[in-house]
Order: C-alpha cells, then structure tokens, then sequence
C-alpha cells in the first residue's frame, strides 16, 4: 500500500516509468487485434452447470442472497456445521457471474487490506488480525484438499513491486522474517525479468493464486452435494419481515416466488444493498483487466518467473498480475472507474482506453514479449469501502446478517467473512464477532453529488502524488485522518 512518509521534494510533478518507456503504438494496436470481450476465468469454464431458477414458495432455515464468493462458503459452511439444515442459496445471474469471475485470482492472507491499513484503524488488534488472516488462508487451503476444489490453488506468495526509485525505500522498511525476502534490483530481476523493476519484497506465505471461475464452480458442486438448493435467475426484490416473529424469519421475495427463511445472510457485493443502512456505505469502482494468449516456451525464457509468484507494484495507481495454469498473463489494474450515481453497468466494462493503456503499461513491463497478443479483455465493480475492507453487521433482530464492502480483495476474506456471518446468526459469541473491526463501521460515502466530485477529485490527487514521489497532497492527508479512502 503506498506510503505516507516519502521524503520530501520539490513539488515539481514528474514522470513515472510508464510515461517514459512507452512501446510502439503499433505493438499495442497489434496485441488488441480480436481481443474477447469477456471474462477468461469464466469462458474457461465448459461446460458450465446451471440451475434453476425459483418457482414458488418454500420454507428454510437459512436463505443467503448472492451466488459469489461469500454466498457460496455461507452455504458450503453452513451446511458443515449443520447438515440437517435447509439451506436456499439465490442468485440473480448465475453463480460466480460478477466479482468472483472477474478478479485476478489472488487469494490474500490479509483481512485488513495489508498491515498499514490495519494498523492504522484498529492498532490493538492487528497483530491478531494477521493471524487470523493467515489462520484463513490455511483453512481455504484445507479445504481446497479437502473437498477436492479443482481450482488451481498454488501458494506462491506475491511480490511487492519497486518501480520508481522513492519506493526502493518504503521496500527497505518493511519487516523481514524467513517468509518475507527483500530483493535488490538483481535479485528482483532473477525471479521476473523486467527492466522496470529497481526491488522487491517477496512475501513468500502470505498469498496465493487460482482460478477464479473454477473456484466458484467447485464451491456451488459441494454446497449442492452437501443438500443445498441453488437458484440462479432469482433477483431477490425485497425482504419481508411484516407478520412474522423473530423466530419465524424473514420474507426473501423474488419474482418467482417467496423464500421464508429462519435467518438469512446477505452477500450482495457491490450491488445495491436490501437494507437502507447500506446504501451509503459502498460505491462501484470498475477496475480493468487483460489476459494473454499462452505463452511459449520461449517467451516464458524471456521473463524467467520460475516461481509464479503474483506480482503488483506500489503505486496509488498500480497494477497486478500474474500467470495462469496454462501461462497466460493477467494483468490489470490501473485505472479505477467510478460512474456517477453509483450504478453497475455492463455498458462500462467496454472502455478502449483502459484496455489500451493497460496494453502500453504491459509492454513497457515486458518489452521482450513484443508481439504476445491478449485474447480477453474484462472489466468488473469492486465493492469499495472508506475503510478499504470489509465491514459486517446484523438487522432486522438478529434475523439477518451482511458484508460487504471488500475493496478488491475479497477472494480470501469472503471464507472469513463468511464464518461471521454464521456466527452472528446462530448468536454465537466468538473472537471474531468480537472483533473491533467486526463491530464497527465504516464511514458513508457522501450522497451524488458530492461523492463523484470527490471521488474525481481524490482520482486526480492520487495520480499527482504518483507524479511527486509518493507525497501525498493536503486532500489526501485530510482524508487519512478522517479514516477516509478511495483506491484504485
């Protein structure tokens, strides 16, 4: 995460490595040529199971709302906790369709968007919150094996990326332990071969990567194994608690029926939430996504990588990337795209000059796969929060239960997460709904239309501190101390 403490300078605005070492246009004009427009990790899936969609009315003890990530390891849980339960999992579109067939693929160890954030809101609990994080990335290891996910799950940890020569420093300070390596220009460069890379930090435990789309997949095989009923096209239109007592539920409408569920667990993600309380407490932010044609043997020489590791550098406006089973290459990032309004479009995730700008930082990155052409092009909302993470809560007397807000990284905290909410419906006290960071809120986002012009605003002040060697501008450090934040 980008540091608040770069030395100081002039205030004199410079350029970054991808403004100086752009490639040719007619490179990156090339390697867009038929690209798809569409998600890999989900055309990657074939053939894909389906399920019906609800018809009806029926009785439960648990509904959860939304077939991503977190719904999927509520159900999957749920029913590992109690196999005698009716479980009814809802979902508009189809399993895995939004977020969780979108993203890069890395499953982080971190609940708090890195120790920085973390510490910097709930400093008596980070240390414990980084055990439980990487206690969270061991149990999704488990029951990768366990239940037999065939999602490509390798735990090849991540490098943190030095790019411009004031981010060698912020590398220098961060704590090394036997899992966590620093790396000189040379060594950097022995594991990825880049000429933009000046260092790196190899956290060797803390990270690993799978197929988004197959994880999905596999979480919806299991749940339905384990007895739960899956719905997809089933928008859920409101929830219902009129009539009924706390012990009888909550109403889940739908357009082609009624679910009446004992309790009921909301994994929504950056969709407009079911309860009013939520309203101001997420935006949509689009984040943009390349993926590579194969790489051949020979290309895979020029850059090395012999260790997979997922890559991202340290900018406010960074990238992320890494390889595929087959040796594709993801590389996204970049550009953070807010629509006023807060609205989730298809019609956004088609934007030319992100794919293109994308396109030029890559070849700048790797000069030496000149000629590689991308095969898929995506785009997708992340359900961003002030606090950068996610944040939990319970309505309705209990009945109901909800996260949201992951900002990004939600592959790995989605199983966490989950394991609240369950928690926080049985009315079980435990060390994790006991949590600060549990209990607790984020700060709203403002109404339109002071959330967009902020938004723009901090944008435009995150790419200028790019610009000036990291310092951070008096609208950034007003919203430091506010706990307040956006990102790309």
């Amino acid at each position: 995460m980008p540091r608040e403490d770069a030395p100081a300078v002039t205030s004199r605005i410079t350029s970054t490595v991808f403004d100086r070492d752009r490639p040719a246009s007619s490179v990156v004009a090339a390697s867009l040529v038929g690209t798809q427009q569409g998600s890999f990790w989900l055309d990657d899936l074939a053939p894909r199971t389906t399920y019906p969609p609800l018809s009806g009315n029926l009785n439960c003890d648990l509904a959860i709302v939304g077939g991503g990530y977190l719904g999927l390891w509520s159900a999957v849980l749920a029913k590992q906790q109690n196999p005698g339960a009716r479980v009814v999992l809802l979902e508009a579109r189809t399993i895995g369709w939004a977020a969780s067939g979108r993203n890069g693929g890395f499953c982080e160890a971190s609940l708090t968007h890195g120790e920085e954030n973390g510490r910097s809101r709930w400093p008596n609990e980070i240390e414990r919150l980084t055990e439980l994080g990487q206690e969270n990335l061991a149990a999704i290891e488990r029951a990768v094996a366990d239940l037999g996910l065939d999602c490509d799950f390798e735990r090849t940890g991540a490098i943190d990326l030095a790019v411009e020569e004031h981010q060698v420093e912020w590398l220098r300070e961060e704590a090394a332990d036997e899992d966590t390596i620093f790396l000189d220009a040379d060594a950097v460069r022995a594991e990825v071969a880049s000429p933009t890379y000046l260092a790196g930090v190899w956290h060797r435990r803390s990270n690993a990567l799978l197929h988004p789309g197959k994880l999905a997949a596999e979480l919806a095989r299991v749940a339905t194994n384990l007895g739960v009923e899956i719905f997809e096209h089933s928008l859920v239109q409101n929830l219902d608690t009129a009539g009924l007592s706390v012990t009888q539920g909550t109403r889940v409408v739908t357009r082609g029926g009624t679910v009446t569920a004992r309790k009921t667990a909301l994994a929504t993600n950056v969709f407009p939430s079911l309860l009013k309380r939520n309203k101001l407490s997420t935006v949509p932010v689009y984040d943009y996504v390349l993926m590579t044609e194969p790489l051949d043997a020979d290309q895979l020489a020029a850059i090395g990588w012999q260790n997979r590791q997922g890559l991202a550098d340290l900018a406010n406006q960074f990238h992320y990337y890494r390889l595929s089973a087959d040796n594709r290459i993801l590389f996204g990032g970049y550009d953070a795209v807010y629509h006023f309004g807060r609205r989730v479009r298809s019609s956004y995730e088609n934007r030319p000059e992100s794919f293109e700008k994308l396109a030029n930082h890559f070849f700048t990155t790797f000069p030496q796969l000149a000629g590689v052409r991308f095969s898929h092009k995506w785009a997708g909302a992340i359900d961003t929060s002030t606090q950068f993470c996610a944040f939990f809560g319970q309505a309705r007397g209990g009945r109901i239960s909800y996260a949201a807000g992951f900002t990004g990284l939600g592959v790995g905290a989605t199983h966490f997460a989950a394991e609240v909410m369950l928690d926080q419906l049985a009315g079980r006290t435990t060390e994790r709904t006991e949590l600060a960071m549990v209990q607790g809120r984020p700060l709203p986002f403002p109404p339109e239309p002071i959330a967009s012009a902020g938004i723009q605003a901090t944008r435009w002040a995150l790419n200028r501190a790019d610009h000036n060697r990291g310092r951070r501008n008096v609208l950034l450090k007003t919203l430091d101390a506010l706990g307040l934040g956006f990102d790309s």
